[in-house]
């Protein structure tokens, strides 16, 4: 049994955690892989940040001073894997103390969270930790990335071993419901407030749709959305048991992104949650968009509100092409962006990067 170390950045509440980790660890167990997660932050902290309270400092101070006497112990494993980065907003001290130890560490993106520091707007930070996260991904022994823009930056940055793994659904959790005939087109959103603020970008194209047809808009897992009264809406709880069931009432999942350096390192887990639904797409084109959508086909892309609006009608105005869509949808995801496929791969790649010399 390989043993491996999972140091993740959050618990199973932080969907960055759940989906490039936790949800493979009962496959991997199955195939000889036993990974032990050791979270940097846990629920409880999440949910604090979710209910808007304040960072509890001393309690992140303990978890910093926790995760060093994790990485001190870590030596039994046969193999570490990072989510990130082992400490966020400080040098990579302890990346550098694993690579003179014995066990080799991966490190996983799906964000570009490299720009938190090169970007930063505090020359101090910039100076200090803004090459951070390229001298972790030397040091590593592979890098996974979630998408292209991610890769190609570990492979500027010098990494020795690059791996493109998308962030997947379990396909069985994801059904395609019978059509059924309805006045109401929904269009519908998922993720959380911090995206949130995304659906600003076509605000003004919903305002035009929903004045002409019986149209609302559906959100799952943000309330208090500062969006126009013209557009009929609906917030819904998020929950990881509930998610797929509402997005399966979707007529077609939207991702709205600005082309900004931070979007591009998105990885289009919603398109792929709408997909494994059998719902046509429409998003902005920004980076994981343009490998995931085959526009016409899949989905469409849409830049301008007048492109955002006519996708809009002709979906509106072909319910056909809508179903026609969302096959080709699923079948896409069924055979790329699913749990069932990857597992494979995934395991593959920790067996090979354990071993390598």
């Amino acid at each position: 049994m390989l043993k491996v170390l999972l140091f993740s950045r959050y618990g199973t509440l932080g969907a960055s955690s759940r989906l490039r980790s936790y949800q493979y660890l009962p496959a991997l167990r199955r195939s000889g892989i036993e990974v032990t997660p050791l979270p940097l932050f846990d629920n409880a902290y999440l949910t604090r940040l979710y209910t808007g309270k304040r960072k509890n400092i001393p309690r992140i101070i303990s978890a910093y001073f926790k995760r060093i006497r994790e990485i001190i112990q870590s030596n039994r494993f046969n193999l570490i894997w990072v989510e990130k980065e082992l400490f966020p907003w400080a040098p990579p001290w302890f990346e550098s103390y694993l690579t003179h130890q014995k066990v080799p560490f991966i490190v996983d993106y799906d964000d570009a969270i490299f720009h938190h520091y090169d970007l930063n707007s505090h020359y101090f930070l910039r100076r200090l930790l803004g090459r951070k996260i390229d001298r972790i991904m030397q040091k590593a022994r592979l890098v996974t990335a979630g998408n292209r823009y991610l890769a190609q930056r570990a492979a500027s940055a010098g990494a020795g071993w690059v791996e493109r793994i998308p962030t997947v659904i379990d396909l069985e959790k994801y059904r395609v419901p019978r059509i059924k005939e309805k006045a109401t087109f929904t269009i519908g959103w998922v993720g959380s407030p911090t995206t949130a603020v995304y659906l600003k970008l076509v605000e003004q194209a919903l305002i035009v749709f929903c004045r002409k047809h019986d149209a609302r808009l559906v959100v799952i897992g943000t309330e208090n959305l500062n969006l126009s009264p013209e557009i009929q809406m609906n917030s819904l709880p998020w929950s990881e048991d509930s998610e797929a069931a509402l997005i399966a009432g979707f007529d077609v999942g939207i991702m709205p992104l600005p082309d900004t350096p931070w979007a591009r390192g998105k990885c289009g887990y919603k398109l792929i949650q709408y997909m494994g639904c059998g719902k046509p797409v429409i998003a902005s084109g920004v980076s994981a968009d343009l490998d995931i959508i085959q526009d016409g086909e899949t989905g469409f892309l849409a830049e301008s509100e007048t492109q955002w609006i006519n996708r809009l009608e002709t979906l509106y105005d072909d319910r056909k092409l809508v179903s026609n869509m969302g096959k080709k949808g699923r079948k896409i995801v069924a055979t790329r962006y699913c749990l069932q496929v990857m597992v494979p791969r995934l395991t593959s790649l920790l067996m090979r990067a354990a071993r390598k010399t």
